[in-house]
């Protein structure tokens, strides 16, 4: 169930202004329908409006509504596992293009950004993965080695440089890929809706679609006051998955993603955190995720509790921590906080499904959805025109729901204790 009314965010108070896209009404007709306003949905609206496509995108709120105006706005490259171990899970042909479009997709993202003219403070400033102690530092420089084999630019920094970086001891190692960087993500993707809507695509918000069946050899999409008949049909609803298509909710597990942001800094605190500005987040079983944004907030990212929140009072552990991190923020005001879902799978990865003729599911970024979303919009408009030059670049799987999936909320809640006591421990 979605909440009642949108999260009270950093992103949401300046963003000027969040779009209103109407509700959809009566009868429509399109090749495409698109369900989910976010990230995914519209990025492939705009290559397939782009391309001269007949496409309709329907959300069930507004335009980023989701994770897509939620997030911690990093702009990271690369998936959960390290190139040579996707090489050995999926082979020599695909784990090669899963390793290039993931990680060139911040490139893709920033010119996209660059294409349309999108105004969301943009910042190529790179990505650091940080170490605490040894055995995350042992996965940094692996991934950092494998990454250099293979002509990346990224350079692995020992504790004197990240503390350079960083401006705090805390790290004893940590992985600089400069392809990486920030954004505020709802300006991006009210950018992206405006895009779309220029190119030629239909925007409907506060339209949940209802149910999704065949008939007569289209798709029909039905909200509560109207309906789309489309030949095809993208479900691109991440987190907030329902029960729109079998088994597709019991897939994945939707898990709180919580933020914290303070006030503008003092600009000599402002300047000593992050000073060259790019994100960083931690390498363990439970990440911390960080960056200073435009106007110097610090944006502290982490698991939350798995509800929603409206202070930064119920994420202390994330505001102690930064203050542990730099003891200079000491009677900073921590003036937002807020959260939302991320969509994590059984295995990590991406899960793209096309479970019948005409249907193409796109969801579980595992919280990587910024760039990978981005460019999935254009791999999924080629595929969804039948006009594919190149071999898909993600493997497409069966759809399979997640054995005991009703207990999701306690083994989350376990999953996050366990991986912390592991941290904490060096595990």
């Amino acid at each position: 169930m979605l909440e009642s009314s949108p999260p009270r965010s950093l992103y949401r108070e300046t963003a000027g202004g969040t779009g209103n896209y109407p509700v959809l009404a009566g009868a429509q007709r399109a090749r495409v329908a698109i369900v989910g306003g976010g990230f995914t949905g519209l990025s492939t609206a705009l290559h397939l409006a782009e391309a001269g496509d007949d496409v309709a995108v329907i959300e069930a709120q507004q335009p980023g509504w989701g994770a897509s105006g939620r997030n911690g706005g990093q702009v990271n490259p690369g998936l959960k596992y390290d190139p040579d171990t996707i090489e050995a899970m999926f082979g020599p042909e695909l784990g090669p293009r899963m390793i290039d479009f993931s990680y060139g997709a911040p490139d893709f993202t920033f010119g996209l950004i660059k294409r349309l003219s999108i105004a969301c403070e943009a910042r190529q400033n790179g990505t650091i993965r940080a170490a605490i102690r040894p055995k995350p530092e042992a996965a940094v420089r692996t991934t950092a080695a494998q990454c250099e084999r293979r002509g990346m630019p990224v350079s692995l920094l020992d504790a004197q440089a990240m503390a350079a970086r960083t401006g705090t001891d805390r790290y004893i190692a940590g992985m600089f890929d400069a392809r990486g960087g920030d954004l505020h993500p709802l300006k991006y993707t009210i950018g992206l809706a405006e895009a779309a809507q220029n190119a030629g695509a239909r925007i409907f918000g506060g339209s949940e679609v209802l149910s999704l069946k065949r008939e007569a050899g289209r798709w029909i999409l039905k909200t509560a006051n109207g309906s789309v008949s489309a030949e095809k049909v993208l479900v691109a609803t991440n987190g907030y998955t329902g029960a729109l298509w079998p088994d597709l909710e019991q897939s994945l597990v939707p898990v709180f993603s919580a933020i914290a942001a303070t006030e503008p800094l003092a600009p000599a605190v402002a300047a000593a955190i992050l000073p060259e500005r790019p994100v960083l987040y931690e390498a363990g079983n439970i990440t911390v995720y960080y960056r200073i944004d435009a106007q110097n907030r610090l944006l502290m990212g982490g698991r939350g509790p798995m509800k929603p929140l409206g202070d930064a009072s119920a994420i202390r552990y994330l505001t102690d921590y930064a203050l542990r991190l730099w003891p200079a923020l000491a009677g900073t005001r921590w003036t937002h906080a807020w959260n939302g879902r991320v969509a994590i799978t059984k295995d990590h990865l991406l899960h793209i499904h096309e479970p019948e003729d005409g249907v193409l599911i796109c969801l579980g970024y595992n919280g990587r959805g910024v760039a990978m979303a981005s460019a999935m919009g254009a791999a999924l408009a080629q595929r969804l025109q039948g006009r594919e030059t190149s071999p898909f670049p993600m493997p497409i799987s069966p759809l399979k729901p997640i054995r005991f999936h009703r207990f999701w909320p306690l083994g989350v809640k376990a999953a996050i204790l366990l991986g912390r006591l592991k941290d904490r421990f060096g595990l």
